[in-house]
């Protein structure tokens, strides 16, 4: 069974930082892209970032660009989102996800709420 596990979400102030972690399990984890997408209140998801198998390529939304930093430990099978300079348009729940076959699977999801 397929499980993602997100946490480190919390309340910061502006230009505040946190570090998400995603836990995954039942999949071949460093064989898969693994991507963080974020849903704010009242809007749809929105793709933040994505780190290839290796961890040498990452790509961000341009929002988060210079802020965000993707990083994954293959050994501990997680990854991470590093978030510096934070913003209140960055609140929103933040999910880890992985591709695979037809499907994406993500998990419960943690919140980071930026506000002063």
């Amino acid at each position: 069974e397929v499980q993602l596990v997100e946490s480190g979400g919390g309340l910061v102030h502006p230009g505040g930082s946190l570090r998400l972690s995603c836990a995954a399990s039942g999949f071949t984890f460093n064989r898969n892209i693994i991507r963080w997408v974020r849903q704010a209140p009242g809007k749809g998801l929105e793709w933040v970032s994505s780190i290839m198998p290796s961890g040498a390529i990452t790509y961000h939304t341009t929002s988060v660009k210079g802020r965000f930093t993707m990083s994954r430990i293959n050994a501990l099978n997680t990854a991470y989102l590093q978030m510096n300079n934070l913003k209140p348009e960055d609140t929103a729940v933040y999910y880890c996800m992985v591709p695979l076959g037809m499907d994406d699977y993500r998990g419960q999801g943690t919140q980071v709420t930026v506000s002063s």
